[in-house]
């Protein structure tokens, strides 16, 4: 089967934080989430994954649209997604928890995700390599970690071994 075409002949570099910078993502289940999430975006040729970082509070990542894919439609699904499976975890286990993402606004009841996240367009190999260095680097900064090989919700041991563990990488240099 013929690979789909990519929509744009770059790389993005995308953002999103938790809501005011609450570590939503600390337990892995929720990272869990994220990572299945990317799963299903690759494997139905929406995106193609070159790198990312899941932290507790934010998440970065390196990706590029397929053809026929608008960025504005991934993003707010992903997101979407992603916040609707977390809130029913919550709702179900962890109710009290919830309570602190609870918004006053008319379309919601929660709000898990800042709005208007960051989505950078990435026009260089020397760019697409200083992202992938700052998002493999976050972890160390965030002393979760000595290398950045050795946290697990990342990229960087893809970059690294060259194996991937997650199933859906592509390497963006090569």
């Amino acid at each position: 089967m013929e690979e789909p075409e990519l929509i744009t002949a770059h790389a993005q570099f995308f953002t999103a934080t938790c809501l005011e910078w609450k570590p939503l993502l600390k337990p892995d289940k929720y990272k869990d989430i994220l990572i299945e999430s990317l799963r299903f975006l690759v494997k139905n040729n929406r995106v193609v994954v070159y790198g990312f970082v899941l932290m507790q509070n934010h998440l970065h990542l390196i990706w590029q649209l397929r053809h026929g894919h608008k960025r504005e439609d991934v993003q707010r699904d992903f997101l979407k997604f992603t916040a609707q499976t977390i809130k029913e975890d919550l709702q179900r286990h962890h109710p009290k928890a919830l309570e602190q993402f609870r918004v006053n606004a008319k379309d919601r009841m929660y709000q898990f995700w800042e709005r208007n996240p960051l989505s950078v367009d990435l026009y260089t190999d020397k760019t697409i390599r200083q992202k992938l260095t700052y998002i493999h680097q976050n972890p160390v900064r965030a002393n979760l970690c000595r290398w950045p090989e050795e946290y697990l919700y990342s990229s960087a041991m893809f970059y690294h071994s060259g194996k991937d563990d997650w199933g859906f990488l592509s390497h963006v240099l090569g």
